[in-house]
């Protein structure tokens, strides 16, 4: 199956980790020699609760014994759908009260964008170095890496890029700027997170030259840092919110929510402002549903703080510089791309599942499911110090 897939299916770097997987449930994938590993990664932030969660595999199998999809976004009642977003009103500040379901983070941002221009009637965007909020060309427009998008030059112009935690660079945000984007968390850049008020006068700046701002929850939210959203912890309230990976339980979905005044732009002048054939798909919103539900009505949030303590106490190591992050987003820092390499690598021989983050060579991934137990975590922080033991005794011989 590995050669089959390197060969006809397109791959995303010259060199996967080509896993043969069999099935997966809980915190555990199985591959086709019955292997098991012990799962720190959750899909990259998506699997939320888990692999195979009982609530979520119900919705759909109900879902799909009513109706799939019958009629492209935005025309017909799906109840999935309607209650999904009830639900989200009921639970952002106001005035995010209207969600257009879409089918990915990165068509998420695509929308938000455009609402953006659309408030405003202004054409600056303004995102972050480092950033990352997709790949399709809108949202490559504002990743702040030019190194993974150089190539694929000319994208969206009137794009302008701030330090993320720099105050002074929030001059650059004028009378012509429609949106100002932001991760909550600055994901790919090493899981950084705002400090000494940053969003709160970001979010001053915005009101005060009337910009947009949008905030990239796409990792961050669905409970992960003790919050539903990220901004949550923050004391501040964007006019944006963008969502995705964790929102469907591990299905393929995103969305993008605002005030009903403005995403009401969207559907006028021009009809069809924005437009999805699959997006609120009655089977994904079923899911969404589900794993919405399943993370407010429990204590996974509240879990998800007790699990970075148990963390941050078990993973101290010469070799880990310092813990970044949030509740269940947490990076390890190594002093080296090297040494996370090894450190990676290692670990999945032995049966854990890490990863890397998209711009900082540094940075181990620790990003599992909210459902992780006390003792899967205890279980893999043994393997990851185990494993360090080794790779600093290369190091200092």
């Amino acid at each position: 199956m590995k050669n089959d897939f390197i060969k006809y299916q397109a791959q995303t770097s010259p060199y996967p980790l080509g896993m043969e997987v069999s099935y997966a449930k809980g915190s555990y994938i199985y591959d086709t020699n019955n292997k098991k590993y012990l799962d720190f990664v959750a899909g990259v932030s998506a699997c939320t609760l888990g692999h195979q969660p009982p609530r979520v595999n119900q919705a759909i199998k109900d879902q799909l014994d009513k109706y799939s999809h019958v009629m492209v976004y935005g025309e017909y009642s799906q109840s999935p759908a309607v209650e999904y977003c009830k639900l989200m009103a009921s639970l952002l500040p106001a005035p995010l009260d209207k969600t257009y379901l879409v089918n990915s983070g990165t068509e998420a941002i695509e929308g938000a964008l455009k609402l953006a221009r659309r408030v405003t009637g202004r054409s600056q965007l303004i995102s972050c170095h480092n950033a990352y909020h997709g790949n399709t060309m809108g949202s490559m427009s504002v990743m702040g890496f030019e190194e993974r998008k150089q190539i694929f030059r000319p994208l969206i112009p009137d794009v302008d890029f701030i330090t993320f935690n720099n105050e002074a660079d929030l001059e650059k945000i004028t009378s012509k700027t429609a949106g100002v984007l932001l991760e909550t968390i600055q994901g790919g850049a090493g899981f950084i997170q705002p400090n000494n008020d940053f969003l709160k006068k970001v979010r001053e700046r915005c009101s005060a030259v009337g910009a947009l701002m949008i905030l990239d929850e796409i990792q961050p939210g669905f409970g992960r840092t003790g919050k539903l959203f990220g901004f949550q912890n923050y004391d501040v309230v964007p006019d944006v919110v963008v969502m995705g990976k964790g929102m469907g339980g591990g299905m393929p979905v995103g969305a993008f929510t605002a005030s009903g005044e403005m995403m009401d732009l969207l559907s006028d002048n021009p009809k069809l402002g924005h437009i999805t054939t699959f997006g609120g798909h009655p089977v994904i919103a079923a899911a969404c549903l589900a794993t919405l539900k399943e993370i407010t009505e429990t204590d996974l949030m509240q879990q998800a703080i007790e699990k970075e303590i148990l963390f941050r106490t078990l993973l101290v190591h010469p070799l880990i510089e310092e813990v970044r992050g949030k509740g269940l987003m947490l990076a390890a820092m190594t002093s080296s791309p090297d040494v996370t390499n090894q450190v990676i690598l290692k670990c999945q021989d032995r049966g854990l599942i890490l990863f890397w983050l998209l711009f900082e060579g540094c940075a181990i991934r620790i990003t599992p499911p909210l459902t992780i137990s006390e003792e899967e975590i205890k279980e893999g922080c043994a393997i990851i110090i185990e494993v360090m033991d080794e790779v600093l005794m290369t190091i200092e011989k």
